[in-house]
């Protein structure tokens, strides 16, 4: 159901309220004058009463002089009554009456405060995040996505030119596939990884390619989508994190750009203590607390590691720090490979000589660089690049 027929659906729930809840509550525009039973028995003897009608126990009718007016018989046989209303020849009539069910009948008097109810609960899973999407209320919940086993095709073999940091990696993924091959000898698994390296070398696509070969779930994250301007929410998206990573250990946390969250303490505005501090202390608590993170491993990537807090980096939190360097020459022609892979080439084309004359391109600017040869050609309708 998309969400124009969700808010289609709660505008109609929303009018029946409204009217049902007028509709019990609003006084009848029929004025009505009660009379007490003594009085409406002068009024029938002075040949003031135009028309009674017997509702049971309830009698009501209309005046000569006009207007409606109501009283209660305390008899409950009305043969008396009956009797003098015939000699004053005032016309009168009962309706039947009706056995309901008192539980048919308690319903259908709770209805409008019922479904007033229902739609409260309905907005307020609708503002806390319960219905599928993220609410106004769900600051504390985690925004990392989950991509499952299956979600997650990147492997090793789809990464190149980065081949000293995918020999470190392999280990991780060791670690996660057989973990009882490094306990055996006493030794732990380590908490986290984090690549190091400028823009565009890879390092995303590396934790990706982590995740593909050891065929584990794969959070990931931005470090700036934990810090808001709440007091308190980063830190309970950090608990709710960790949280979720355990119930699919073995996985991994990506946390992307960590320098958002992850610098040196003591320099917020807020007396050193403002909201990406204690998000922070939340990080620092969840990677080497008192309870333990069996089989979730950190990788957090980073351009900037002078500015990262040095209890972020101690051994026990981020164990290993993997250098993701600009590729070399080798490694820009592996990496041209790996793009040239999706596109038609010319006999001419030769990832080399390409390879020779871009020094400092990183593998972002490689595979861009195939993607404007690609729609260059397109534009001139060549069948090749």
């Amino acid at each position: 159901m998309n969400d124009l027929a969700k808010n289609v659906i709660l505008w109609i729930v929303i009018a029946i309220v409204l009217l049902s809840v007028f509709n019990n509550f609003a006084t009848s525009p029929r004025t009505e004058q009660t009379l007490q039973y003594s009085q409406f028995l002068d009024y029938v003897e002075t040949g003031m009463i135009d028309k009674v009608v017997f509702d049971g126990r309830d009698i009501n009718g209309e005046l000569k002089a006009g207007g409606a007016f109501k009283t209660f018989s305390p008899e409950t046989d009305n043969t008396a009554v009956i009797g003098l209303l015939q000699k004053s020849g005032v016309t009168f009539s009962g309706t039947e009456i009706k056995s309901q069910n008192i539980l048919v009948s308690l319903l259908i008097n709770a209805f409008p405060v019922l479904l007033l109810i229902g739609v409260w609960i309905y907005f307020m899973r609708q503002m806390q995040g319960g219905g599928g999407g993220r609410g106004a209320m769900s600051f504390g919940k985690s925004r990392a996505r989950l991509l499952g086993e299956d979600q997650v095709n990147v492997t090793f073999a789809d990464v190149a030119g980065v081949e000293e940091a995918k020999e470190e990696l392999v280990e991780v993924v060791d670690f996660l596939m057989d973990p009882a091959k490094f306990q055996r000898l006493g030794g732990k698994i380590p908490k986290g990884v984090l690549l190091v390296g400028s823009p565009g070398t890879g390092k995303t696509l590396l934790a990706r390619s982590v995740a593909g070969e050891a065929k584990v779930p794969f959070f990931t994250i931005s470090g700036s989508d934990f810090v808001e301007m709440f007091v308190g929410v980063g830190a309970s998206r950090v608990r709710d994190m960790f949280e979720q990573a355990k119930k699919h250990a073995p996985c991994i946390i990506f946390i992307d750009e960590i320098d958002a969250v992850g610098r040196h303490r003591g320099a917020g505005l807020g007396g050193g203590h403002d909201e990406r501090e204690q998000t922070l202390n939340q990080l620092l608590v969840e990677m080497d607390g008192f309870e333990g993170n069996e089989g979730v491993i950190v990788i957090a990537a980073t351009n900037r590691p002078d500015v990262l807090d040095p209890a972020l980096l101690r051994p026990g939190r981020f164990d290993r720090q993997v250098v993701v360097p600009l590729p070399d020459v080798r490694g820009r022609e592996q990496i041209l490979k790996v793009h040239m892979r999706k596109v038609p080439l010319g006999d001419d084309v030769r990832p080399g000589i390409i390879a020779r004359g871009t020094p400092g391109f990183s593998g972002a600017d490689l595979a861009n660089l195939v993607n404007e040869a690609a729609l260059f050609a397109a534009r001139g309708d060549k069948r090749v690049v």
